[in-house]
Order: structure tokens, then C-alpha cells, then sequence
């Protein structure tokens, strides 16, 4: 099975520049940055101890934020390498993160040539991969290295789980690599040991351990005057479709409720234009979070187009839908928002967070 994964990662590989030049048109990559996917590696590694954390997107990120303030502070880990896989956690990194200890890199496609270059370069002396980051190559030359390696926070899906029983052996050593997985939930720490894995520790997970941001101070006081006198609902991580569906059902809340305003915070902001498009053929008046102009308050929706500000939304918000939900994509993470006192809502495809 190793041999058909890189056999596969080697053919798309043939095609990621083709690939990320496709995604950068539509605005998914960094244009100045994309070659690092290809693991063309311009930083230089700083002297001493490196710890390497590697982290999907927004959600992983922002949920190692108090580990890695915590680290940043133990004089002997002298640098931490954080790598992402996505344009929007890049954009949090340097919205979030200001320390010069931390550097942030982009994960590189998983080609064996390509995490033997990576490992040769930044020579970490721990590794913590974050929630459902599986990638075989890299996992299996950490191991020949004997370089710690740590799954935090793991979260396995049934849907994966099923996916990984049908190659039950490779789903053995590539998990079995781990020197420790720490499981976010019981059902996690089953489908783990489903895989013949021992060194398991249910940890719970590491979101509630987040602090809660009272942050909605950081908002515009022209942005809470006019939502101090309004009835706000809020719909996040939203995916195509799921707009339409919340613009209609703002429109019928209007008929029942009065000063009602609806805040829409998509999953992919290079859909903005897309989703304004939509909405305003619905008649719905839209302002945007990056227009710093002043704006009516007869709004009806508030499009937020920026990322890593959810939070200070949530925390004027009584009620959240959670996108994602509407369509079969598994739905999204209900802790933020369900630890802000928000009322939540969601459609009915919610089986990646049913716990």
C-alpha cells in the first residue's frame, strides 16, 4: 500500500505547479509563497532547539495558540517551526502570532524526496502533528529519524476510520509511528486502538482549553452602536448554498421580528463577491466588514470578509448557525461559539462533530 500512495503522490506532484497556479487564480494561495509547497525552503533554520508543529487551517491553529505562548517562553526551545496547509491560517498567523520565535511555514506535498529535503533542512527535535494531519511520508521518515512524534489533539471521523479499515495494515504502521496519540474523544481513542495502536491517551479536547476572548471591544464603536440596538443572529463557516438559505430565512425573521440583523462569516472568503451576488438578488441589504465607510442601520446582513475575527462576533451574537451542516460536509467545531453562551443551530449532516 506504501508503494501505491507514493506511486500516487509522486503523479500528482507531476502536476502541482499546474495545480497551485490553478488555486492562486482563485485566490486559495499565496503567490509569493506557494513554492514552499513544493518544499522550495527560503528561511534559514535558527541555531538550537526547534519544535515543529504542523497544523490544517484556521480551527487547528487557533487551538494550539495557548501551547505555543506557553513554549515560546522556555528559554532552552530556542525556535518553533508552525506549518499550515491553508492561505486563510497563513492570513491568522500574522494577525494572531507576533512572536519572532515562531515561524510559519507551509506544509509541503507529501512526496518522500520532499519530507527527506524538509527534515534535512529544519532538523526539529520534537514533532506535533495537530487533529487529522496524516501524511505517511512525513510520519514515516520522522520515525526513521526517531524524532518525537505526537498526534495532539486527534480526531478521527467515522467516515475516515472506515476509509483506513480497508488498508488495515498501513493504518497500523502509519499510526503506530506515533510515540503518543493524545485523543480528543472516546471515539477516537476506539477507531485507534480498532488499528492495533496502544499508546493512547484519551486527553479530551484541547478547545476547551482555549481561553474565552471577551474581544468584542476590538470592534468598531460605530460597528456596536448600531448592533447594540439590533437582534443578531449569526451564521458561520458557511459553505456554497448555505447563504441562500440563510438570506431566506433572515427574510422570513423579518416578517416576524423588528431590528433584526444577520451576520455571515464564510468558510472561504474568495467567495465574497460570489455570495454578495447571491444575496442581492434576494433584495438584502449587505455592508461589508472591510468597508470602513459608515453604514446604515436598516442592514440586513453583515458580511464579514476577513478571517480570525470570529470570535468578537460570537460574542454579540445570541444565536449561531454553524455551516457546514447543510450540505454533507461534516459540519463544524460547535465548542467557540456554544462557550460564548450562543444558542446554536445546524443542518443535519453534523456527523464529524457528534460528540
Amino acid at each position: 500500500m506504501l508503494i501505491l500512495y507514493r506511486l500516487i503522490i509522486n503523479v500528482v506532484c507531476l502536476f502541482a505547479p499546474i495545480i497551485l497556479r490553478i488555486r492562486i487564480h482563485k485566490q486559495k494561495e499565496d503567490k509569493n509563497r506557494y513554492k514552499e509547497k513544493l518544499c522550495i525552503i527560503k528561511k534559514k533554520k535558527p541555531r538550537g532547539k526547534l519544535v515543529w508543529f504542523h497544523a490544517a487551517s484556521v480551527g487547528e491553529l487557533l487551538s494550539i495558540v495557548p501551547l505555543l505562548e506557553k513554549l515560546e517562553k522556555i528559554k532552552e526551545i530556542k525556535s518553533i517551526l508552525l506549518t499550515t496547509n491553508t492561505l486563510s491560517s497563513s492570513k491568522v498567523f500574522e494577525k494572531k502570532i507576533k512572536s519572532k520565535k515562531i515561524i510559519h511555514q507551509f506544509f509541503p506535498f507529501d512526496k518522500d524526496i520532499f519530507a527527506k529535503k524538509f527534515l534535512n533542512h529544519w532538523l526539529p527535535d520534537l514533532v506535533i502533528f495537530v487533529e487529522s494531519e496524516i501524511w505517511p511520508n512525513f510520519i514515516l521518515n520522522i520515525k526513521k529519524r526517531k524524532i518525537p512524534l505526537v498526534l495532539l489533539n486527534a480526531r478521527i471521523t467515522t467516515k475516515t476510520y472506515l476509509r483506513w479499515k480497508k488498508v488495515p495494515n498501513f493504518a497500523k504502521l502509519i499510526f503506530d509511528s506515533f510515540d503518543i496519540c493524545l485523543s480528543q474523544n472516546k471515539e477516537t481513542e476506539k477507531y485507534l486502538t480498532n488499528f492495533g495502536v496502544n499508546k493512547i491517551k484519551n486527553f479530551g479536547n484541547l478547545k476547551f482549553s482555549s481561553p474565552v476572548s471577551l474581544s468584542s471591544d476590538k470592534l468598531d464603536k460605530n460597528i456596536l452602536k448600531i448592533f447594540h440596538y439590533k437582534k443578531i443572529w449569526c451564521a458561520t463557516s458557511t459553505h456554497i448554498g448555505e447563504e441562500i438559505f440563510c438570506g431566506k430565512t433572515h427574510i422570513e425573521l423579518k416578517k416576524r421580528l423588528k431590528n433584526v440583523i444577520l451576520i455571515i462569516i464564510p468558510r472561504h472568503i474568495h467567495r465574497i463577491d460570489e455570495i454578495v451576488k447571491e444575496l442581492n438578488k434576494m433584495n438584502l441589504k449587505i455592508h461589508l466588514h472591510t468597508n470602513k465607510s459608515k453604514f446604515n442601520s436598516d442592514i440586513d446582513i453583515y458580511l464579514v470578509d476577513t478571517f480570525g475575527e470570529t470570535q468578537k462576533f460570537f460574542n454579540i451574537s445570541k444565536s449561531v448557525f454553524l455551516g457546514g451542516s447543510l450540505i454533507n460536509h461534516g459540519g463544524q467545531n460547535p465548542i467557540e461559539p456554544t462557550r460564548m453562551g450562543c444558542s446554536i443551530y445546524h443542518g443535519p449532516h453534523v456527523n464529524n462533530f457528534k460528540e
